[in-house]
Formats: structure tokens, sequence, C-alpha cells
């Protein structure tokens, strides 16, 4: 009797089946990870979760220019970037950018081994400033939360209420590469996964931040599931940075200025949008 032999079992798997390692879309994969056939893939639960799902409304489209360098800054809303991929998806089907929009994520994110390679895929970027300026030398869209981690756990008493941006860096990449920023409210998206409180003993165990949700832990998996709250998505004025010194990029006062302007725009957009919604769900 011929002895098993798993690596021509292998071969002959791979040749059924046309599968190898070193697969025919590399070289559409980009240097951020980011995979064009991966995102077609995912594109009907995309459409599913836009359409169906979150039913999101989007306001001020006409205000995202269809050319030049543009940062997106928005408020930060949910554990998993939900929030990013609604963003992107929301600008690209105004059809008027001729490029998808990467977003940013902040490094706790993006080291777990399970979320980083799918999010690289469909456009997550870890969020450091030479990332930054490549995607908009190289695409021109870029999407930022400036609250970071401290916008991502906030507790459900705090939603909508903006944290404090820790630094002006999106304000000095801007100006010194004449992209403008725009202001954008996301409301909704706080309602996913409310977080009711932090548990400090588990934090310290697992290593990073164990939080107990409204459904999560207490429905087990299926706590896991997004709730289906109703989204509304508000695009404000541009601000423009095209006729702004390149030396004003690394004047502390200034940044600090215009990061201040754009939060407070932020905060009035989700202040406004609140007031006028109906109904979470």
């Amino acid at each position: 009797m011929q002895a098993f032999d798993p690596i021509e079992l292998f071969q002959l798997l791979r040749q059924r089946y046309s599968w190898s390692p070193r697969r025919q879309r590399e070289p559409a994969v980009d240097s951020f990870g980011f995979d064009p056939e991966a995102l077609e893939r995912a594109r009907p639960l995309l459409n599913y979760l836009f359409d169906r799902w979150w039913r999101v409304q989007v306001s001020g489209g006409e205000r995202v220019p269809e050319s030049g360098g543009s940062i997106f800054v928005a408020n930060r809303s949910g554990i998993f970037p939900y929030d990013g991929l609604m963003l992107a998806h929301a600008i690209e089907c105004l059809g008027v950018a001729k490029l998808r929009p990467r977003f940013l994520i902040a490094d706790w994110l993006a080291g777990l081994p399970f979320a980083q390679p799918l999010l690289s895929r469909l456009g997550a970027v870890r969020a450091c400033a030479p990332n930054a300026e490549r995607i908009l030398d190289e695409h021109g869209l870029l999407i930022a939360f400036p609250e970071g981690q401290r916008g991502a756990l906030k507790l459900f008493h705090d939603r909508y209420r903006l944290q404090r941006f820790a630094r002006g860096g999106f304000v000095s990449i801007a100006i010194r590469k004449r992209a403008r920023i725009i202001p954008v409210s996301v409301i909704g998206a706080e309602e996913v996964h409310p977080i009711l409180l932090e548990s400090q003993f588990l934090s310290r165990l697992l290593g990073f931040s164990a939080l107990v949700t409204a459904t999560f832990p207490h429905f087990g998996a299926l706590g896991l599931l997004p709730l289906p709250s109703r989204w509304r998505i508000r695009f404000g004025e541009p601000i423009e940075f095209s006729r702004v010194a390149a030396e004003k990029a690394d004047d502390p006062l200034h940044v600090n200025r215009v990061k201040d302007e754009v939060r407070s725009t932020v905060q009035r957009m989700l202040d406004r949008e609140i007031r006028e919604r109906s109904s979470v769900f």
C-alpha cells in the first residue's frame, strides 16, 4: 500500500481548486493592505447594513468636493469601526469621489489579530501622520476620528458628547498638504453597542479594555450583533487651507485654534441632529 503523502495531497487540492498562497490578485492589494476584491465581496453586506439595517440618511452631500485632498473629521462612535466603514460607503455612494476614502483606526484596534487583516482589506489604515500624508498623496480622501480611543469607549450616558481632541495632527497635515477639512457628524452609531461600564478587573486580566454593553455578555455571542439603530450622517462646510502659509502647520497656537474650531463645529452638528431625531430606531 502506498504511504500517505500530505505534500502530494496538498498539491492535488491546490490544482483541483486553483488555490495558491500567492494569489493572482495580490498586485491589486496596495501597501496598506486594501484589497478591491475583498471590498467587492463585502459590498452586499455593506449595502445591506447601510440601506436596511441602519437605514443611513445622508445630508450635506453637496459639500463633498469632486477633486482635491480632503480630511473628513467625525465623532468616534462605538468599539468596532462601523462608523468608518459606513462613512466611507456614504462618500462613495455620493458618486463625486473617484476613489473610496480610507479611514484611520487606533493602534489598539489595529493590533487585534482577528480584526486588523479584515479592516485593512476594507480600507482601514493605522492612525499616524506618515500614513495620513501618504493617503492624501495617493488617494486624496481620508477619514479621521480625533477623539481616538476615548471616543470609542464612551459610556452610554456620555454619547454624542465629544471627547477632547488629543492632538491637532490632522490640522497640521491639512495645512501641509493643502487639504480641506470637512466636519462630519454621525448619529446612531453610538447606540449600536451601548457601553454601560468597563470591567477594571477583566481589563487588567486581559490586557485590553473589557466592556459590558446592553447586550453583551448578557446574551452571549448574540450580544455582539450591532443593534439596528437609525443613522444620520451630515457633512458640514469645508474649511479650506489653500491660502494658509505652510509654516502655520508648525504653529501650535494656530493649530490648536483650528482644532478647537473643528471640534466645536462637529459638536454643534451633533446637537442639532439629536434635537431633530425623532427615534433611535
